[in-house]
């Protein structure tokens, strides 16, 4: 007995889904995806440089186009998305010209010639340019369209952040500026409107032992435990009596004693270990009025060394005037329910990083406000280079595609077609975004490319009829019986 299966009608909806399942998440009105990776972890998110690095892609086509968006968020830091949804509408248009019969030379040849010329018509687009150096009012104004696509209606808030935050770290020459330098906490409490900026670094934990805070402080760095010496194989002593074994352990003690009096007495005040700090080191730095900050991370032990000033010391001892750095301020703080320790520098010139304290009422707002600011610090870092900016929301790509429409029909040959292609997947970015937004895309798009073309004819009639006040030289026109002139109206 056999058991017939009808055929569906979504079939083709299944297959051809793929091709359109990133344009669902470009701009502020995009729609969040539900991802689970491969260690059953949930991730709700509209990011596509999110989704690719959480999604396991297998085909090598489906590679290079992951590896494009990869290059593209290492380069920018944003607009992955955009690469996604232009390389595949660009994909989308070749399958076509293929089954028109052209070889894929000549779409290869044509989509060449086509993105030559969209990159010189781009130069002459622009709509806005950033002084250098940025001021900040500049850069905030420049912020809000980024920070706007991402979380829409916090944008004035975030861009004013991001803005201040970049100014105290920028470098003397603003394309030094690096992006590193500005960090992001997360509290949660509060709202966005509590949110500051810190000239120095926020972290996340309490300082060890009993001193809490201090003032214009020397620092000293270490990458080593804080702790007695210990074999790294097991080792056998033979002790005979009472008196070895209670030698044996002062003698250890006086060998720490003796080494955090050095440091304390080449006026350090504050020490930041990047491993372990035992108990008995702890007992005499509490004695010795100093401040032992514990790090874990070796990103954050930079980080936390750049703000200082100081050098990294693998040794245990006194660091020199070299080696040694310098806080203004350091206290350890409750902001909301969490602990925090603050580094602050006051002064301008040994500000080398600054740190947005951000405030929201869940995890996942403030994992997508964080997210906003680091594309708008990504902006400044493009814009630090090239302050040039074109129109967004789509009147940048609809001109681009006009004129390379133009341009493909005047060539002559088979590549014509794929540059007219080429042009007509531009507008991918147009009809997205009005998708998205819920708008009527091809009515609006069709009335968008009327107007400008009444608009350019508009223009042509006004410079092609202007009358000159000067009469021409020749014989005087007769009157009209009415006694006015024959060319008046």
């Amino acid at each position: 007995m056999a058991l017939r299966v009808p055929k569906s009608n979504s079939i083709q909806l299944f297959k051809d889904g793929y091709k359109v399942r990133w344009h669902s998440d470009l701009c502020a009105t995009g729609r969040n995806k539900l991802i689970i990776n491969h260690l059953s972890k949930l991730f709700v998110t509209s990011d596509a440089a999110t989704i690719l690095r959480e999604i396991e892609v297998v085909h090598p086509a489906a590679k290079l186009l992951v590896m494009a968006s990869q290059a593209q968020e290492s380069e920018m830091g944003d607009s992955t998305n955009l690469v996604l949804i232009l390389a595949g509408e660009l994909l989308k248009k070749a399958e076509h010209l293929l089954i028109m019969g052209l070889h894929p030379s000549e779409i290869i040849q044509g989509y060449g010639l086509a993105s030559v010329k969209a990159l010189a018509e781009l130069e002459n687009l622009t709509a806005h340019t950033v002084p250098s150096p940025p001021t900040l009012e500049s850069l905030t104004v420049a912020l809000k369209p980024a920070i706007a696509s991402k979380q829409y209606g916090t944008e004035d808030i975030l861009s004013s952040l991001v803005a201040e935050a970049a100014l105290i770290v920028m470098a003397p020459n603003p394309a030094n500026f690096n992006v590193d330098n500005v960090r992001v906490v997360k509290i949660l409490g509060g709202n966005l409107s509590s949110s500051w900026v810190v000239r120095g670094m926020v972290f996340d934990r309490e300082t060890e032992g009993i001193v809490k805070n201090l003032e214009k402080a020397k620092v000293a760095v270490f990458t080593c435990g804080i702790d007695i010496a210990q074999t790294e194989t097991k080792g056998t002593m033979l002790l005979k009596n009472a008196d070895q074994l209670l030698n044996f352990s002062t003698g250890e003690e006086k060998h720490m004693e003796n080494i955090l009096k050095e440091i304390a007495d080449s006026s350090v005040k504050m020490i930041i270990a990047g491993a372990g700090v035992g108990e008995l080191a702890l007992h005499y730095l509490d004695r010795l009025n100093i401040v032992v900050l514990k790090v874990l991370s070796k990103f954050d032990l930079r980080r936390l060394r750049r703000v200082a000033g100081a050098t990294p010391l693998a040794r245990l001892g006194a660091p020199t005037a070299e080696e040694a750095g310098f806080v203004d301020v350091m206290e350890t703080t409750e902001i909301g329910s969490d602990r925090v320790t603050v580094l602050r520098q006051e002064e301008a010139e040994t500000t080398k990083t600054a740190t947005i304290v951000l405030r929201g009422a869940t995890i996942n707002l403030l994992d997508h406000l964080k997210k906003a600011v680091d594309d708008g610090v990504n902006v400044i870092k493009a814009l630090v280079k090239d302050g040039r900016m074109v129109p967004g929301t789509g009147p940048t790509e609809l001109k681009l595609a006009r004129r390379v429409e133009t341009y493909g029909s005047g060539l002559r040959g088979l590549n014509q077609h794929a540059v007219r292609r080429y042009a007509t997947a531009l507008e991918v970015v147009v009809n997205t975004l009005g998708e998205n937004a819920g708008l009527e895309t091809k009515a609006r798009l069709s009335a968008v490319s009327m107007l400008d073309t009444l608009m350019a004819e508009i223009r042509g009639v006004l410079t092609s009829n202007i009358v000159m006040s000067k009469q021409a030289r020749g014989p005087k026109i007769p009157l009209q019986a009415s006694g006015r002139d024959w060319d008046e109206h």
